[in-house]
């Protein structure tokens, strides 16, 4: 079976049109190629897909530009002569564009007025005001800009001081407060040492604890005397009411 006719027309598809685009052209510029190396051919080829893509295919043996020279002599035309006659035009209006504004610029500067007539001096008397107003008001956008950012940073920069000086202060509070319970706990050690110190002091390292002197020196006379078993005793007071302090000799 053969292939069937396919209808020339636009294919309306997007997605398929530029797939359609892409392999058709692959193919043509196979043909070119093939053509240029089997028949010595000059062929140049350029194409530009409905997206503005630029391909081209020209035989390795020649450029675009000899390949439109050649077209030139083998035609007997010019292809340039039109293009070179716009662009000199265009150069020509590119030239006194620039040398009307460079006399514009002397004129605003104060030189080159000698061939100025009096409604001419008016004119670029009101050109120079103009151009001052709108130069002295774009100077105080500039400046309320300016103004405006600096304020902004001076905001930024007092709250950023407010927040350190806060987190200043909240360090030395919690510092107070850890040398405060540093210097308690301290003073309270230093007090049970003490009390601990003031315990020892009472002890005797070969009759035991006496708190009154006049006993325990009583004590040691009785002893001299020839009191072979002598005992010196303090009970600490009680809350039970039949305790007192007893001595027994």
């Amino acid at each position: 079976m053969g292939r069937g006719k396919i209808e020339i027309r636009k294919i309306e598809n997007s997605t398929n049109r530029q797939v359609t685009y892409s392999k058709r052209r692959n193919g043509i510029f196979k043909k070119a190629h093939e053509l240029s190396v089997l028949c010595d051919a000059k062929v140049s080829l350029i194409m530009l897909s409905d997206t503005k893509k630029f391909h081209e295919y020209t035989s390795p043996s020649i450029t675009t530009k000899k390949v439109m020279d050649d077209y030139q002599s083998a035609v007997g035309v010019d292809l340039w002569s039109t293009h070179y006659e716009k662009m000199q035009e265009n150069l020509r209006r590119l030239k006194e564009t620039n040398n009307k504004l460079r006399r514009d610029i002397r004129q605003r500067m104060g030189e080159d007025l000698n061939d100025l007539n009096w409604d001419n001096m008016c004119r670029l008397q009101e050109k120079i005001v103009d151009s001052l107003a709108i130069i002295r008001h774009r100077k105080y956008h500039v400046i309320k800009n300016q103004t405006d950012t600096y304020k902004k940073k001076v905001r930024n920069l007092k709250e950023r001081h407010g927040n350190l000086l806060y987190e200043l202060l909240l360090f030395w509070d919690s510092q107070f407060h850890d040398q405060k319970k540093k210097k308690r706990k301290e003073t309270k050690e230093s007090w049970s040492d003490c009390r601990v110190k003031e315990a020892r002091s009472c002890e005797d390292p070969k009759y035991g604890i006496v708190d009154n002197a006049r006993d325990y020196n009583s004590a040691l006379a009785l002893a001299d005397g020839g009191l072979s078993n002598l005992y010196a005793l303090r009970l600490q007071y009680s809350s039970h009411p039949n305790l007192q302090d007893l001595r027994l000799a």
